[in-house]
């Protein structure tokens, strides 16, 4: 066991309304990958940042190398050694791979005050070879993918030295090829004597890379135990403060009418010959690997992109969907993938988030009827069960399961015929998980149409009536539950490029 490179020692921190830490105490040692995990709003996004020099405590003590810390701001942290690369990349698009990783602590020439661009470079090549990656130092980040991009932040802390790296959901938007990438470079390091935070949703994660796991619930610390010492069983229990019994509660389905048509739709370079129905009363599932075209089709059906050829039926009646508007006048809604960037206003609070598609049906007069709109605001939070100190907080101060339910209360409070979920529960934890998926049951029981967009194979797998399997922009298989087919093995031969048996 190595030595302990930072400790939090009963730590508190209240915001206004909330206790976001409660005497929390953790050590990360070196050369071991400690897991974090625990509900949206269990306090692990605090902890980060109390142990970045975001927030600074209410109570208790940071300690760094054995010594008390009062760290001033986030650089202040990475100079005595924390770095964190966060789930929202700090990166600049527009500048080279060497000059984002020399960002703040550029090289100069000797006795000169211009920069030393080739030393920077070599550097960075240096730095980018021992993690096992050739990347142009001179090639723009924005020019980079998500994983490359991904490997450029780790090498930030490599070049600073740091002893401590914290890692949040860093495996939201990569491919299996890119995790596994980084899963062996983060075994390099910490074979190295790097000390890791790692914070996931995704529980396998913590069994296969992990060495020791902490479990918080209620801003508290709840377990920290060696991986091998627990099951999946177990996290979750500690996590949610129950067993669930079913991670998938799919109910019976009775499939109804037709409600979506989509016949031949095609978007030049992007997807092909693309058709389908989805009915009421049932749960459709895309699934496929990252670049298949799911997304880029239902922003297209959305009207949020153009398409080139092809129509779309609404209820038995073609629909001329040319923007989100139009969709949403005929009983379409899209529940982005990226919800912060493009399902909800950050800045605004949860009150005008779950309005906004609403406004037209909330005026009274000129103006909008704020006792209304507060009224429906509150329905949907006591019935998402949001976890909000008020409908008046800026939806940028919750949790990110919090936040993804305030997106399905916009969609929900607005009685929409077909919902569209693209990637529903991507950076959430598994108890918020369930209560979409019990969203999603609740909308089929009341006879609208579902659709899941998901990269996810066993939650299609537990939640969908049918799945469409997709790659480069065309459709190579549909199963049915029930099914010989109708398993992983199957569809992912199919998300591969390989034909599965009829």
């Amino acid at each position: 066991m190595g030595k302990t490179v930072a400790e939090l020692k009963d730590i508190v921190k209240v915001f206004p309304g909330v206790v976001a830490l409660r005497n929390m105490s953790l050590q990360l040692r070196a050369g071991e990958i400690h897991g974090l995990v625990g509900e949206n709003g269990a306090g692990k996004s605090t902890l980060i940042k109390v142990l970045t020099g975001v927030h600074a405590p209410d109570a208790g003590t940071v300690v760094v190398d054995g010594a008390p810390v009062c760290f001033e701001n986030p650089l202040d942290a990475k100079r005595r050694g924390v770095s964190c690369v966060y789930q929202e990349l700090n990166i600049v698009r527009d500048m080279s791979v060497a000059d984002n990783l020399f960002l703040g602590s550029p090289l100069r020439r000797p006795n000169s005050r211009f920069l030393d661009h080739a030393a920077m470079r070599a550097q960075t090549r240096e730095i980018m070879g021992r993690m096992n990656q050739d990347i142009d130092p001179a090639k723009k980040c924005g020019l980079l993918g998500m994983g490359q991009q991904q490997m450029v932040e780790i090498g930030k802390a490599v070049l600073q030295r740091a002893k401590l790296l914290i890692l949040d959901e860093p495996t939201s938007s990569l491919g299996e090829q890119e995790v596994r990438e980084l899963f062996a470079i983060l075994k390099q390091l910490r074979d190295d004597g790097l000390a890791i935070l790692y914070v996931s949703h995704r529980l396998e994660e913590l069994f296969e890379l992990c060495d020791v796991v902490t479990v918080m619930r209620d801003a508290r610390h709840i377990v920290t135990a060696p991986v091998r010492d627990l099951d999946r069983d177990a996290i979750i229990s500690h996590m949610v403060g129950r067993p669930l019994d079913n991670l998938y509660p799919k109910q019976p389905a009775a499939p109804g009418d037709v409600a979506l048509r989509v016949d031949r739709l095609g978007s030049f370079g992007v997807y092909k010959d693309i058709s389908f129905t989805a009915r009421r009363g049932e749960i459709l599932g895309f699934a496929g690997l990252i670049g298949a075209g799911r997304t880029e089709l239902f922003r297209g059906v959305f009207g949020a992109d153009p398409v080139d050829e092809g129509e779309v039926a609404v209820n038995g009646a073609a629909v001329p969907v040319r923007s989100p508007k139009a969709a949403i006048r005929n009983g379409i809604a899209l529940l982005t993938e990226d919800r912060k960037a493009q399902g909800l206003i950050l800045s605004q609070s949860v009150n005008r988030n779950i309005a906004l598609v609403t406004l037209d049906k909330l005026r009274k007069g000129p103006f909008l009827d704020s006792r209304r709109m507060a009224a429906r605001s509150s329905e949907s939070v006591r019935k998402l069960n949001i976890k909000t100190p008020s409908i008046r907080e800026p939806v940028s101060q919750l949790s990110g399961g919090n936040q993804q339910k305030v997106v399905i209360g916009k969609w929900t409070s607005a009685d929409m015929d077909i919902y569209i979920f693209d990637e529903p529960t991507r950076g959430i934890d598994v108890g918020a998980k369930v209560e979409v998926y019990n969203v999603m049951n609740a909308l089929v029981r009341d006879g609208k149409c579902v659709i899941m967009i998901s990269s996810e194979l066993p939650e299609l797998l537990g939640m969908c009536d049918r799945i469409i399997v997709m790659r480069k922009g065309r459709i190579t298989a549909r199963v049915n539950r029930g099914d010989d087919r109708f398993n992983q093995e199957d569809i992912m031969k199919a998300a591969w490029g390989g034909v599965i048996q009829s």
